[in-house]
């Protein structure tokens, strides 16, 4: 079988954020390369992705622990030998754990340190030497709104998207000049396993502050994603009020302070 000359790797890519892109990719010709930990689940994303695949894009899995810099790199450099130098790297794998800082223990805080910074910056290590033989390449990390100012309830969180967003703030200026642009997706709540699995286990407090923008789906997460990747933007938010988070962060981190103390003093610790 013929492989498209364009491919893409995606961590992640078995649900949410990373299986729309995924989805949208293939859809467009680009061959897709999944890497996740749970292999029947990429199976199932295998399957589903493929249903949309035209001209010669297929999809390939790797079942992976991106939290293994060693395995993390051996799944990339597989992906590469079956599919070619990637177009597209995507780092979607990701967890969130939020609870009171009090009440969570410092595993809670390793296992989002690991996968969601240690992972996007093993996987990125990994296949940037790849992309920098002049591909046009485009790597894309997905953060979060968290990543901008501190949130009740994501203290084991929000530090991990604090480090991924400082990670694509560096390689946006160190890789332009090997032909590889940064994307930074930073989305709000979108209707993800994640988020259902994050839902009960929120304190009161951040449900609160999570009420003022709407649930996004990951369809319309990934087609901005792709389009902005595409046209070599870095910053993707969306809706005002990360749009506003997101460029005035440090002015509004005072009073954002303020209301959040306000909140705290008035629910404390409730789910």
């Amino acid at each position: 079988m013929a492989v498209s000359s364009r491919h893409a790797i995606v961590t992640g890519g078995s649900s949410g954020i990373g299986l729309a892109i995924s989805k949208l990719l293939i859809s467009q010709g680009v061959s897709v390369s999944l890497l996740a930990r749970d292999k029947e689940r990429l199976e199932a994303a295998k399957q589903e992705i493929g249903r949309l695949a035209t001209g010669s894009a297929r999809v390939e899995i790797f079942p992976c622990d991106v939290r293994d810099a060693v395995v993390c790199r051996e799944a990339v450099n597989a992906a590469v030998a079956a599919q070619g130098v990637p177009e597209w790297a995507i780092s979607s794998a990701g967890i969130v754990r939020p609870g009171s800082f009090l009440k969570q223990g410092l595993e809670d805080h390793d296992a989002q340190i690991q996968t969601n910074y240690l992972g996007s910056l093993y996987f990125a290590n990994a296949v940037c030497s790849h992309m920098s033989s002049g591909t046009n390449g485009k790597l894309v990390f997905i953060a979060s709104g968290a990543a901008f100012v501190g949130l009740y309830g994501y203290s084991t969180y929000a530090p991990s998207k604090f480090a991924v967003r400082g990670l694509a703030e560096c390689l946006r200026v160190e890789l332009k000049n090997h032909g590889i642009s940064v994307t930074l997706v930073c989305p709000g709540d979108t209707s993800t396993p994640q988020l259902a699995a994050e839902l009960p286990n929120r304190p009161k407090v951040t449900s609160i502050l999570a009420k003022g923008g709407k649930i996004l789906s990951p369809d319309f997460v990934a087609r901005r994603v792709v389009k902005a990747a595409t046209r070599g933007d870095f910053l993707v938010t969306i809706g005002w009020q990360l749009n506003v988070l997101a460029h005035m962060h440090s002015l509004i981190s005072p009073l954002f302070r303020v209301y959040q103390n306000s909140l705290v003093s008035r629910y404390g610790d409730q789910i």
